[in-house]
């Protein structure tokens, strides 16, 4: 134990009682008396003892009560109780135990002998709060460390992100609008439920994290094609294609070099995917309906909304209210119906984030 004095009180009807307990163990403790449970709780009020020795039968108020109201309290709750009792029967013992007390002693007592049990359990106790601390501590690392990888994970997956969009500076401002559009479309399909089976396996911070890597692979596109100053040729368009997967193999090279991938699992499903359509015409597969993951689906909403609404060299940038048209023909070609129309349900929200972000 500690150098500190720990803190008794003794609550018993019995005066005598009282006073030979306190006077046997006033010399290792502070000792509080209460000749009764209401007493008990007044003086609670003022002090936080270290155990409490609580005697069974006492009037108005016995000691199954009293443990009872101790233990229905998050402020007294913690505190240990060993109960005094004339009684020896099995079935008392096992009625405190159950109600939370940690030990029965009989009286009349002898006093070396609850000194002694009372310094056990006051050993015990002690124990008990190492370790509890021990446990928090290290919770308390844990959850630091928790917090410290995925920051890292972040920083890795917006550092990777921003390589990209300083190469192609023609759409800048896509990755931050695109990550802001699917948050809107992941708080509706939560909302409304919908696949909502499919979604409750998700880490949403980690999906919405890992979207800043949909077009990593445009890393690997040459210069003149990424950057040139009007419409692609169908050869340069088709090299353009391969930015899907490029990014495939970037992200499968990043996982076989570290332990610490899963997070990249989302990532690569948008890499992949994002330019898939639902009735197969899309690429780099031709996947179509639910063949493609949903979280490519998503993304080829929200993508193809931000391309429409944006200046880009071989067009100029649509209006909110034209993107809608041509998103709302498309659905059930271009893109999953129910996720067409959810976006179309929730436009006025897509509108304000494509002039803020």
């Amino acid at each position: 134990m500690d150098n500190k004095r720990k803190l008794l009180v003794i609550v018993d009807d019995d005066i005598t009682n009282l006073i030979v307990a306190r006077n046997n163990l006033s010399e290792d403790y502070d000792v509080f008396t209460a000749p009764s449970g209401e007493k008990l709780f007044k003086l609670l009020k003022k002090i936080t003892p270290d155990l409490i020795l609580l005697d069974v039968n006492m009037p108005v108020m016995n000691g199954y009560e009293v443990i009872r109201i101790l233990k229905d309290n998050e402020q007294t709750a913690h505190i240990p109780v060993i109960f005094l009792t004339a009684k020896s029967d099995g079935s008392s013992e096992l009625e405190g135990l159950s109600l939370g007390a940690i030990d029965y002693i009989a009286k009349p007592f002898s006093p070396p002998l609850l000194a002694k049990r009372i310094e056990a359990h006051l050993i015990a106790e002690g124990r008990r709060q190492e370790l509890q601390q021990l446990n928090n501590d290290l919770l308390e690392r844990v959850v630091n460390k928790t917090r410290s990888v995925m920051e890292l994970q972040n920083a890795l997956l917006h550092t990777m992100a921003e390589l990209v969009e300083c190469r192609d500076d023609i759409t800048g401002g896509h990755i931050a609008r695109t990550q802001a559009f699917l948050r809107v479309m992941l708080g509706a399909m939560r909302d409304k439920s919908l696949y909502k089976e499919e979604m409750s396996e998700w880490d949403m911070n980690l999906v919405i994290q890992s979207a800043q890597l949909h077009d990593v692979g445009k890393i690997a596109i040459k210069d003149a094609i990424l950057l040139k100053p009007g419409k692609l040729t169908p050869e340069e368009f088709d090299q353009v294609k391969e930015h899907t997967v490029f990014g495939e193999k970037i992200i499968d090279k990043i996982k076989k070099d570290s332990d610490e991938w899963e997070f990249l699992e989302y990532a690569k499903i948008f890499v992949a995917t994002h330019h898939e359509k639902w009735d197969g015409s899309g690429y780099p597969r031709g996947l179509s309906g639910e063949f493609i993951p949903l979280l490519g689906r998503i993304m080829a909403v929200v993508d193809v909304y931000d391309a429409l609404i944006s200046v880009r060299p071989y067009k100029k940038a649509f209006t909110h209210a034209e993107a809608l048209e041509i998103i709302k023909t498309s659905s059930g070609s271009h893109f999953d119906p129910v996720l067409a129309e959810l976006f179309l349900e929730y436009e006025k929200e897509f509108e304000r984030l494509g002039k803020e972000v």
